[in-house]
This record gives C-alpha cells, structure tokens and sequence, in this order.
C-alpha cells in the first residue's frame, strides 16, 4: 500500500471515530471528554492504535473507550469503505501534556529574562 493512502486511510479512520464519539453514551468517555487526536492503520489494516486525550482519569476514558469499541468499529465498517475493518487499540496521546510543559518552561524563561 502506498504511503499517500496510507496516511489519508489514518486520518479518515480518525475523522469518523470522532465523529462516532458523539454518539457514544458511556459515561466513563462522556465525563471525561475524551477527543481522538489520530489513528495509526498499520499496512495490512488490521490493526490501528487510536490515540486519544481527555480531561480528566486517562485509565477510566481507556476503559471506556474499550467497552465502546464494538459499537465504534461497526461505525467504521459502515462509513468506510475498507477490506478490512481494523481493530482498534485506545492509546493515551502524551503530547497535549508535553505541549503545555514546555510552553509554561517556555514562559518561565521569558519571566526571568524580563526581571534582569
């Protein structure tokens, strides 16, 4: 499979999670408001990590997201038109948290270069 499709295969999968959440009625993923941040398909589509955020408990959202994943996957078999509907593995995207590290180190440098 080509990189081109593999890649818009990725972002398809996460566009109808997302917008399959809405629909989810799990109060483990509705009270920690869990968003999909992307989806990793690996070339034989039969697999995807599917990577998420939340506010709130990260180990809850994942337990939640994993009871919901019948519903979610049967979501993507019938929006996307795929061989292979994947299965999907939740992981916790660390990446809004190491974002927001570095931009309060980012503003304590800037205090401390205006206080010299």
């Amino acid at each position: 499979m080509g990189k081109y499709r593999r890649g818009r295969i990725n972002d398809a999968v996460a566009e109808e999670l997302a917008v399959a959440l809405r629909d989810v009625r799990e109060p483990k993923v509705i009270d920690n408001f869990v968003s999909i941040t992307r989806a990793d398909v690996t070339p034989d589509l039969r697999n995807a990590n599917i990577y998420f955020s939340c506010i709130g408990d990260s180990a809850e959202a994942e337990a939640g997201l994993k009871k919901c994943t019948g519903m979610l996957r049967h979501h993507l078999a019938v929006t996307l038109n795929l061989r292979i509907t994947p299965e999907l593995r939740f992981v916790k995207d660390g990446s809004i948290e190491h974002g927001a590290k570095i931009a309060k180190f980012l503003e304590e440098i800037n205090k401390e270069s205006e206080n010299k």
